[in-house]
Order: structure tokens, then sequence, then C-alpha cells
């Protein structure tokens, strides 16, 4: 899209559904979602957080949503599912945990890993 004389403006596009969640709601959320989703903690500070906002939601990945955790503001979500770096990444399905994603943010590394976490024996959420 053309904006002024000389400027260009890119606009990444959704693909997946994308939720906020808080330490008030995480849980009734992710336990009452049917299928993939790619539980990412950010805080605003972090410019790979920035990235992971801006990239993930336009890559092609095997999930049904992104559900996004401000890391500052959810101190209980960050204790419980021990985040010590952001971006950190986990993968909830069927109201199940299916562990961190400890993987480049690149859409292949992301997309092995959530189809490789699919056939993990699932948890409890933390």
């Amino acid at each position: 899209m053309m904006v002024g004389p000389h400027f260009f403006l890119s606009i990444e596009v959704s693909s997946v559904p994308s939720l906020e969640l808080t330490d008030l709601d995480a849980d009734r959320q992710l336990l009452a979602l049917e299928g993939v989703s790619l539980l990412v903690f950010t805080s605003e500070g972090c410019a790979s957080c920035r990235w992971a906002r801006r990239h993930l939601p336009a890559m092609d990945l095997p999930i049904e949503r992104l559900c996004w955790v401000d890391a500052g503001r959810n101190g209980g979500l960050v204790e419980r599912y021990g985040v010590f770096h952001l971006p950190a990444l986990f993968m909830v399905r069927d109201g199940r945990f299916h562990g961190a994603l400890n993987v480049p943010l690149h859409q292949e590394a992301l997309r092995g890993a959530v189809l490789a976490g699919s056939t993990a024996l699932p948890e409890e959420l933390p």
C-alpha cells in the first residue's frame, strides 16, 4: 500500500484468531478451547516479543489460535508455567498441556514442534 509519495506500508495478515489471556481467565479459556492453542508469553519491552506479535499470526502453523499473555501483568501465569525467557511458547491441545516449544521463531521449526507436541502424552495445565 502506498503512503505518501515515497513510503510503503507493510501489513501482516493474520491467518489464525488471537486471544489475550490473563491470570483471571487463562485456565477457564484454555480448558474450554478445542484444538491446538499456541500460548505465547510476551512483554512490551522485548524486541523478540514484538517480532513474534507481528509475525506469528501470519505463519502457516497447524494451530487453531494464538493465546497471548503479557508476562509483565500476569505474574501468576509466569510463575506457574516457569517462564524464564521471552517470548516463551507452550502448546495446549483440547484443554491439555503438551509442553514448552523450545525452538526458533521460524515457521518450519514451529510447525515441526507443534506436530511433535501433538503426539506427546498430555498433562494437566500447570
